[in-house]
């Protein structure tokens, strides 16, 4: 696996190979292992060991990159070279900046620890004996289960000619599971740097008990319902706007915050912060140019505070009619890597939640009639303005009535807006580490919402 001292000579070896009066090197190195169960039985085991180098030069206000994941000097020389061409065909950009100083890597608080033996210690066998303990309960409870069980260790480090360089390593486990009976399904997933998170029997088990509960379903008509969306369907639902959260997409004028930047767009209940620093976030403390991230309030009570910036955007939005109406315009360290033409985008979202919290049972008793909600998937935009999305219930949805999970019903295709959801939220859990299918994760509750709309029934 890659370390500081490696990368720092491969570095050292690479600037001697380019003639740029500027280099930057992101390195990359991930060790991953896989294994995949279906029908009961483990039938694939995959690992992959990778490392790269990605070179970008810059010179007389052009910049390119090239990649290689071999670092012999030869190698190094031709990507060195491959960089070095294609910059030079380039056309100048007035506003390439300089690369980042060792400065602006600085960190606003202690580095926390997103690397654990236990995790990087993982075998084929430790999975296999997971995946055992899953196909027991699956087994127990007449059920056919599939999913995936991985884990991984990586590393990446930064380095540029102006003497920044910076090094992040991480472990990662992940468990994903679906129960299957005749006509019902159940699904649980988690992520965490740390395994002893983790409990396959657990999610197991709910998986199980949620493909029981949700046998027989019945149909119900679309319309409006309250519902009880489970941690997994809320992020896959809001992941879908954290790319407007950036100053590039408001420059772009693709953003459903332009004009809304310092109005109270959702509900008062709703606070989100982008904060690496969490205890339960992970991810590298940098962006994709070496600066260090800053926890960032994005909604406070409702108000849409601020965007996030990379060096290049926050430059450039100082000086447009936005400065002075979208808060402070500096760099927060959320930039992609150079070169790119998205911009930057919050990745550490967390949801704080008030006092008062609810757990999903207590959710659910104080429900007269509404939907639970395990996960959403196939979900796609319709209006990106209104941030209107459409998708589909799916692996456990329940009819909740009288206080009580009834029966589980057919699953519903849905047209509904972001905007108009958390402006409607009722009620939420404490917010925890989730994991769903179309965003990553994040730190959000569960939350129960009115008049969620339901357009149609699906056939299954």
């Amino acid at each position: 696996m890659l370390n500081q001292d490696k990368a720092q000579f491969i570095f050292d070896r690479i600037k001697k190979f380019s003639t740029a009066s500027e280099v930057e090197v992101i390195f990359s190195s991930n060790n991953s292992s896989l294994t995949r169960f279906a029908n009961n039985t483990i039938h694939q085991n995959v690992a992959e060991l990778n490392e790269a180098a990605s070179i970008r030069v810059a010179f007389d206000g052009k910049t390119a990159r090239a990649t290689t994941n071999r670092f012999d000097d030869e190698s190094l020389k031709r990507a060195v070279q491959s960089a070095e061409s294609i910059a030079k065909v380039q056309e100048p950009n007035a506003d390439l900046l300089p690369l980042a100083s060792p400065a602006e890597s600085r960190l606003d608080a202690p580095a926390p620890n997103r690397w654990f033996e236990q995790t990087a210690a993982i075998t084929p066998a430790d999975r296999a004996e997971a995946v055992g303990k899953i196909v027991s309960v699956a087994k127990k409870s007449g059920l056919t289960t599939a999913g995936i069980y991985s884990s991984s260790e990586s590393a990446e480090a930064i380095i540029n000619s102006k003497g920044l360089a910076v090094f992040h390593r991480q472990t990662s486990a992940e468990i994903s599971i679906t129960m299957l009976a005749d006509d019902s399904s159940g699904w649980q997933k988690s992520n965490s740097p740390d395994v002893r998170n983790l409990d396959p029997v657990q999610l197991a088990e709910i998986a199980a008990h949620k493909t029981w509960e949700s046998r027989n379903p019945q149909e119900l008509p679309p319309g409006r319902y309250t519902v009880i969306l489970e941690p997994a369907a809320v992020l896959d639902m809001v992941g879908f706007m954290f790319w407007d959260f950036g100053g590039m997409a408001i420059l772009d004028q693709r953003s459903f915050l332009n004009n809304r930047i310092g109005t109270r767009l959702f509900g008062e209940n709703i606070t989100i912060t982008d904060d690496v620093y969490h205890p339960l976030q992970s991810g590298p403390l940098y962006d994709g140019e070496g600066v260090g991230r800053k926890k960032i309030t994005l909604v406070e009570k409702g108000v849409v505070k601020r965007v996030v910036h990379a060096r290049s955007t926050a430059a450039k939005l100082s000086t447009s009619e936005y400065a002075g109406k979208i808060g402070e315009i500096a760099s927060t360290g959320h930039g992609l890597p150079l070169p790119n033409e998205i911009g930057e985008i919050p990745l550490n979202i967390v949801f704080l939640t008030p006092g008062g919290e609810q757990t999903v049972d207590q959710m659910i008793a104080g429900t007269e009639r509404g939907i639970l909600v395990t996960r959403l998937w196939y979900i796609r935009e319709v209006d990106p303005y209104e941030k209107m999305l459409t998708g589909m219930t799916r692996d456990g949805t329940f009819l909740v009535e009288g206080g009580k999970v009834r029966h589980g019903i057919r699953n519903f295709r849905f047209n509904q807006s972001i905007i108009e959801m958390l402006n409607s939220v009722e009620a939420m859990s404490h917010a925890a580490r989730a994991s769903g299918e179309e965003s990553f994760d994040m730190v959000v509750p569960a939350m129960k919402v009115r008049g969620f709309n339901f357009t149609e029934v699906t056939k299954f």
